[in-house]
């Protein structure tokens, strides 16, 4: 444990005499990698049949395990042991103990179901050797379940069903058009499908299994995004968000016998997801406001169910049992991880489940998250989310990073990051910029990057770091740029071609040679290719031009200062040959550069001992060639 650190921040007091003394230091604790990663992720929260345990997935043993909690007391019982690959929790299986769980191997993202049978044996429900599978609910007497696959062509997801018991696949739906599978209703009837025409627009449609008879619900001639968001309880509605018409996206009830459509709830923010539950007693809406998860629930009347307090803490999911008499809750803020709590609608109880945050950590010495706007080149305001270092003052200041989602097309969000909240507790403010073609404000920002990728959303993030410039107790000689997947795309678009920006650059599993990138998209994006190319640029046509100048790779040469970069070796998205080429380039022009790669990873990281080893070194890295490094000469 690293000793306490005193950081001074001198204000003008006006004393009696007229005379000005500092404010006493403000003391802040620094905390090791080691300790923010004592801290544990916890997921799912899943009933079981007698609602007397909840199924999750948490990685306190370093990888995510299962493990299923006691509502009456909290215990916490680990259900697997796995030291390789991580679980993640699917759903008990009912009337039983058994539970079904989906994991990949080594970050491929070929996601099979497997069993795990209350002796503690496991099979394999999708063995094979490609295959990727997800589950897609239970049937409304709950002896089988629904699942999409794409064994029988890595292009396409077809859809299957699985008897308890039995475990072998029936095949449903055989997918042959491209579509995605977006929901399979539990009474057997019905599948909804969709087409992706651009990033920003796509059809929606209504499969008859009985029938086998396709029909459009999006609306001809008002092109939009569409969203199938679930058959309601009875089976009679399908529930869909869309934009159609509107700047956020709002939620449409669908009649599947009359067709008739009615908006079920509309508000200044997207609807990002809605359901009911097992009896169609509640529905729950999450919206995407302002970065930030806001949750509603509605009983059958249409009223608002009040939620329970919870002092310092944001309810960001939920799940209603199937008796719809208990709610697990899932709370969390940007100084703390997310914790499970179970509420009683009957009683009004609320009981605390879980204290996932390392308790040698104070949140005193952690930074809120703000949400900020600040205007880019052009006057487009751009939202973002803010982490300021405790002790920053005028008089104590420190360097900045400016931060850049993944995509495109994703979000910075208000929530807690082990990560950013190491770098901010050791002096560096992070600003997650939600530069243009950020989801979350509207569809009209959202298109603001297509074919514009690594120009007006790069000069987002740069108008970001002038932003950062303008404050009192940023060093504004000394601010980097981080960013994972598309934004480690956007951290070398500017270390290449705006190099006199950025002091340093770290890249995390970044594209930087598009060409080969879009060429390689895992087949099981074969539905969204045609979409990613509208946005992005074919690079079988004359796009090519276009990605190959927007590219890093081909243009390394203008890269000056150091770069940092990490990759996992099984990414099926970015592959580790796009980094061994870029830090090989990097070197070339004698720039430092670090390069940290993980075997047992794909396109992210889920291994606890991997993520301390790569972000310490990220530490390390902004310690010795920002913190360190010499001032610009004025």
């Amino acid at each position: 444990m690293k000793p306490l650190l005193f950081l001074s921040a001198l204000v003008l007091v006006l004393q009696s005499c007229g005379e000005n003394k500092p404010a006493p230091p403000k003391e802040v604790k620094q905390y090791t990698i080691e300790q923010f990663y004592q801290t544990k992720r916890i997921g799912a929260g899943l009933w079981s049949t007698d609602e007397q345990r909840l199924l999750v997935h948490s990685d306190a043993s370093g990888i995510f395990n299962l493990h299923e909690i006691n509502v009456t007391d909290g215990t916490m019982k680990p259900l697997t042991q796995s030291t390789t690959e991580s679980f993640f929790a699917v759903d008990y299986v009912p009337g039983t103990t058994d539970v079904l769980y989906n994991a990949d191997k080594g970050g491929d993202e070929n996601d099979h179901l497997y069993l795990l049978k209350s002796d503690g044996s496991s099979q394999d429900l999708t063995p094979g050797a490609k295959e990727k599978a997800g589950f897609s609910g239970w049937t409304k007497d709950k002896k089988a379940f629904y699942y999409v696959s794409n064994v029988r062509d890595p292009r396409f997801f077809d859809v299957y069903k699985m008897e308890v018991g039995a475990w072998k696949p029936v095949l449903v739906y055989q997918n042959n058009d491209n579509y995605n599978v977006d929901g399979v209703s539990k009474y057997g009837d019905f599948v909804a499908l969709s087409k992706s025409i651009t990033t920003s627009e796509n059809q929606l449609f209504l499969y008859d299994l009985k029938n086998k008879q396709l029909k459009e619900i999006s609306e001809t001639g008002k092109p939009g995004k569409y969203g199938a968001e679930g058959f309601s309880a009875d089976g009679k509605t399908l529930y869909y968000t869309t934009d159609v018409d509107k700047e956020f996206a709002y939620l449409v009830r669908y009649d599947l016998a009359s067709g008739a459509r009615q908006t079920a709830f509309e508000t200044n923010w997207d609807v990002m997801y809605s359901y009911e539950s097992e009896n169609g007693k509640y529905l729950v809406i999450g919206i995407n406001e302002d970065g930030k998860n806001k949750l509603l629930i509605r009983d059958a009347q249409g009223k608002e169910v009040t939620f329970p307090a919870i002092p310092d803490g944001d309810i960001v999911a939920v799940n209603i049992s199937p008796s719809e008499k208990m709610m697990r809750l899932t709370v969390g803020t940007s100084k703390s991880p997310n914790d499970l709590y179970a509420y009683n609608f009957e009683t009004k109880e609320l009981k605390r489940l879980t204290n996932s945050l390392n308790p040698e950590i104070n949140t005193g010495d952690l930074a809120s998250a703000e949400v900020v706007r600040y205007k880019s080149f052009d006057g487009l305001e751009i939202p973002a989310i803010y982490y300021k270092p405790v002790a920053a003052s005028a008089n104590s200041k420190v360097p900045a990073l400016v931060w850049v989602h993944g995509g495109p097309g994703g979000q910075s969000r208000v929530g807690y990051s082990a990560f950013i909240q190491y770098l901010v507790n050791h002096g560096y403010a992070v600003l997650a910029v939600n530069n243009r073609g950020s989801s979350g404000y509207g569809k009209s920002f959202y298109k603001m990057d297509d074919r514009n990728h690594g120009e007006k959303d790069l000069q987002d993030c740069i108008y970001g770091k002038k932003h950062l410039q303008s404050l009192d107790y940023i060093d504004k000689d000394r601010i980097g740029i981080i960013g994972g997947s598309y934004g480690g795309y956007m951290t070398m678009a500017a270390m290449t071609f705006h190099p006199d920006e950025f002091k340093v650059g770290v890249d995390i599993f970044g594209v930087t040679n598009w060409l080969r990138t879009l060429k390689s998209v895992p087949p099981y994006w074969e539905s969204f290719r045609k979409a990613l190319y509208a946005e992005m640029g074919d690079p079988t046509t004359a796009d090519s031009t276009r990605l190959y100048n927007i590219s890093p790779l081909f243009h390394a040469k203008n890269i000056k200062n150091p770069v940092m970069v990490l990759q996992g070796a099984n990414d099926p998205r970015v592959l580790q040959v796009e980094s061994d080429e870029i830090v090989a380039a990097v070197k070339a022009n004698n720039v430092p550069a670090e390069y940290v790669v993980f075997p047992d990873e794909g396109h992210g990281f889920v291994k606890k001992e991997n993520e301390i080893k790569g972000y310490s070194k990220v530490l390390t890295f902004l310690d010795q060639h920002l913190k360190a490094a010499p001032p610009v000469p004025q």
